[in-house]
């Protein structure tokens, strides 16, 4: 891990939404081990409470989770915080082919199984990359 990487995760809030327990742990372990400050939301209907209490940098959400799914949530994110950087996860490949129906929303897609170097390079390129918020 590199200084200009560590200055990056160190002053970053990221909500994670992912209702599968042992997912949510490793990708909260990932993103601490990098300085990240991580939230976590069991469903979409937690991660909408916790994003009009709190401001976040960054969301990882499950796609198919109770209450309100990942498109739902990223839906509702993006028209209330369009600066938040959305990263949408799944182990379904159906649900990932409807996620890419929502590129210019989603500013990343990985699949399950992911590995920690891929979940923290998934947040480091999206971080970096040049993004307009949207309208």
């Amino acid at each position: 891990m590199t200084n200009n990487e560590t200055t990056l995760f160190a002053a970053l809030k990221i909500l994670v939404a992912e209702d599968n327990p042992a997912v949510a742990a490793f990708i909260e372990r990932a993103l601490q081990m990098r300085g990240a400050t991580v939230t976590l939301a069991e469903d979409g209907q937690q991660a909408l409470d916790r994003l009009a209490s709190q401001s976040f940098d960054v969301l990882v959400t499950d796609i198919v989770m109770p209450h309100v799914d990942g498109i739902a949530l990223a839906l509702t994110a993006t028209r209330q915080y369009p600066l938040m950087k959305i990263i949408m996860i799944s182990g379904y490949p159906q649900e990932r082919m409807r996620a890419h129906n929502l590129d210019a929303l989603v500013h990343r897609i990985i699949a399950k199984p992911f590995s920690l170097e891929e979940i923290t390079e998934a947040v480091r390129d999206v971080l970096t990359a040049p993004q307009e918020p949207f309208d």
